[in-house]
């Protein structure tokens, strides 16, 4: 099918006098962009827009991205290092040489690994670039070989992963280019509109050929307004909703039996367990009417093949590794998998061979070598986990942590310390980088090679340096190579070159990449895996699943190990694992701050807020540009009328957000998008830019999920009255 551009994207020829370089979008979205850039003859880009001939893509940029060339050449960039010369958290810097700042990064680690260990030092980083080469992995040999903490980075989809891989193991399930197939199409969890654009158009070409769209999600986002239908249900309470929908389709005899026969393990138990589950309890839970839930099951028990295309927001309660588990299970009870466009989309990154070993190096670790997840970090740089030895040292690379990570009056806190000595690597002067003692320059996509998998599309995608780096800017890559040199690291992973890198990316020899090599990928831009097309892609018609049993486990073996995060999360480690016991069949955990799990909490915070991703921030990138500014709007909380009007809120008044973590200032939003007892204030805004010292990450709690570590950020309870 034919997906056009999106409003506002280049579209024309390129001028002549200009060379063209073909990249992709490195964000930290399912999309992975192929994208086109002009380079005039003065080596400066002059044109960027979405790649036309990709076929998933196809042209289109979001607008976090269509003005990316002002962020390569914003005059905020960071294009040299720099010494802080103020306070911590002043913001005031001087520039110092490369050398100067080496020097004084290994003599500092140095004198740390000497008086307290390695484990003294700790790296934060995650996906600020999502490229192989430069993103989540890039720094994992060289702390390795420091012996620092293990950084265990849980942000998104670990606990997804954990119970998607204990259901149906580790498969990419449905092909999103099948989903014009589709003849029912449940987006649970996930505002596609605006975290997954690309993803729309073959919804919308399903519905054109009569497929039916609904929507489950407790706000009417853009996504939700779009569908056939949206269903509101209470935050956290998914698996509730999931595991009735199973209820009925057991109970009213709407399986495929011949398919749960011989493709599922566990039936029996599983529909034991789900009896308890009915309609009228789900409804006391969700909020959903019996009637609703039963219809949607019917419906999409019905209208095969069917497909769930869940979001990264499902695991984010005190319950989400358990609903995945639910929602997983329900493709296999009614044979959705027998055709294209039928099972459940989460991440098709599964499919890729990547070779993640060659850049986490698991073997470099030191045996015994401790893990701190990063939601902890106020409280590791507090005293909070009584870590022995102290964090003294500290490297921030690919992430904004005072944005993005919880408890943040306490990171602040951390942050402030004389005796931290802390370095960030970024290309814009964020929220954290204004608490370091070294700012390191670091290049956009366009400075940088790389090579991208997606999460999101079955593509694989070069990106090629458009431009050289401005200023002194340097690749994760080699900002590394050079910090092992100045450190005296001479294993042979220090001395590979950007394009070793490219060439260890992914086992070429895997049956997915036939005819693709670096040469057709640097020639080409982008080449989709070698696995059937979308109208026959269906890799679980006959079962086939990567798990133990080689089939769906609506009993799940891989529960008898207990609880756990997927390695590649924490740098390879395998060690210090969660453990918990795990239940193998899908149940109800409710969550943690509600009115019937905690009262006295409630009584004190009664709305339930949600933080999902913008609409014009990709987490907290793009967060400091006027254009994406103004496109997000100024920072709100948006209210149902009727909560406002008991508070005696009016539209815009400036409100504080508050519970006994934190608090933070904004605009009210008076809009019946959100049910009674939710706000909804987005994610990515800077604390600099914020009407308060603080922004929502102060309110967020520092919990697990049941399952993979995973994040309670909407698991969180706050009041809300005029600031």
């Amino acid at each position: 099918m034919t997906v056009t551009a999106s409003p506002g994207t280049d579209t024309g020829d390129e001028p002549i006098g200009t060379r063209t370089v073909r990249a992709a979008c490195p964000q930290d979205c399912p999309d992975t962009c192929a994208m086109v850039v002009t380079v005039d003859d003065e080596g400066r880009a002059v044109g960027l827009r979405g790649d036309r001939d990709h076929p998933y893509t196809a042209g289109g940029l979001c607008v976090k991205v269509n003005n990316y060339l002002d962020r390569v050449y914003d005059p905020g960039r960071v294009l040299f290092p720099l010494r802080r010369t103020g306070p911590k958290g002043s913001g005031r810097f001087e520039r110092i040489t490369w050398d100067d700042a080496l020097d004084e990064i290994a003599t500092r680690f140095r004198g740390i690994v000497d008086e307290h260990g390695g484990e003294a030092i700790m790296p934060v980083s995650y996906l600020g670039t999502q490229g192989i080469l430069n993103g989540l992995n890039v720094g994992d040999p060289f702390f390795a070989t420091l012996g620092a903490t293990i950084a265990e980075r849980t942000y998104c989809d670990s606990g997804s992963c954990t119970a998607y891989a204990m259901t149906i193991g580790d498969t990419a399930g449905v092909d999103p280019e099948s989903l014009v197939h589709s003849k029912f199409i449940l987006i649970w969890a996930c505002n596609v509109m605006s975290t997954n654009l690309h993803l729309w158009p073959y919804i919308a070409e399903a519905r054109r050929r009569g497929a039916k769209v609904v929507v489950v999600d407790p706000v009417r986002t853009r996504t939700a307004a779009a569908a056939d239908q949206h269903i509101p249900l209470r935050p956290g309470t998914d698996a509730a909703l999931a595991l009735a929908m199973a209820h009925v389709i057991i109970s009213e005899g709407l399986t495929d039996q011949a398919y749960v026969d011989a493709h599922t393990v566990g039936f029996p138990e599983f529909a034991e367990r789900v009896a308890q589950y009915t309609p009228e309890w789900a409804s006391g839970e969700t909020g959903v009417p019996a009637d609703t839930i039963r219809t949607l099951a019917r419906e999409y028990a019905g209208g095969q093949p069917s497909v769930i295309r869940i979001g990264v927001a499902v695991e984010r309660h005190a319950g989400g590794g358990q609903t995945v588990r639910a929602l997983a299970c329900l493709p296999a009870l009614v044979g959705a998998w027998r055709k294209p466009g039928g099972g459940i989309l989460q991440l098709p990154l599964w499919a890729f061979p990547v070779n993640w070993g060659a850049f986490m190096r698991p073997d470099m670790l030191t045996p015994g070598t401790r893990i701190v997840n990063q939601f902890l970090l106020g409280e590791a740089l507090t005293g909070g986990l009584a870590l022995d030895p102290p964090i003294k040292g500290l490297m921030v690379y690919n992430s904004n942590p005072v944005v993005v990570c919880p408890d943040q009056d306490k990171l602040i806190e951390g942050l402030q310390r004389e005796d931290l000595f802390t370095v960030v690597s970024e290309q814009f002067m964020t929220d954290t980088a204004d608490y370091a003692d070294i700012v390191l320059p670091a290049t956009t996509q366009l400075e940088q090679d790389d090579i991208m998998f997606s999460w999101g599309h079955l593509y694989v995608t070069y990106n090629e340096r458009a431009i050289e780096p401005l200023g002194e800017a340097v690749p994760n890559t080699e900002l590394f190579r050079r910090l092992a040199a100045r450190m005296g690291f001479d294993d042979p992973v220090f001395q590979r070159s950007d394009d070793d890198m490219i060439a260890e990316a992914f086992d070429w020899t895997h049956p997915h990449m036939q005819g693709i090599t670096v040469e057709s990928l640097k020639a080409k831009g982008w080449q989709r895996l070698t696995v059937p097309p979308p109208d026959e892609y269906a890799p679980h018609a006959e079962g086939g699943f990567p798990t133990a049993s080689g089939k769906t486990e609506l009993a799940a073996s891989a529960a008898a190990g207990g609880n756990f995060v997927v390695p590649l999360f924490r740098q390879g480690s395998n060690e210090f694992q969660p453990g918990q016991p795990v239940d193998p069949l899908p149940h109800y955990i409710p969550p943690r701050e509600a009115a019937h799990t905690d009262p006295e909490r409630a009584a004190r915070y009664p709305l339930n807020l949600l933080t999902p991703k913008s609409h014009a921030y990709l987490n907290s990138s793009f967060a400091n540009h006027a254009f994406h500014r103004r496109a997000q709007k100024e920072p709100n909380v948006v209210m149902h009328p009727d909560d406002a009007a008991a508070r005696g809120i009016s539209d815009q008044d400036p409100v504080r957000v508050f519970n006994d973590r934190g608090e933070f200032t904004v605009l009210a939003k008076l809009d019946d998008a959100v049910m009674p007892g939710v706000v909804v204030s987005s994610l990515g805004g800077w604390r600099k830019h914020s009407k308060s010292t603080s922004t929502l990450a102060a309110v967020n709690s520092t919990q697990f999920a049941d399952l993979g570590n995973a994040p309670t950020f909407s698991d969180t309870l706050v009041e809300v009255e005029i600031a």
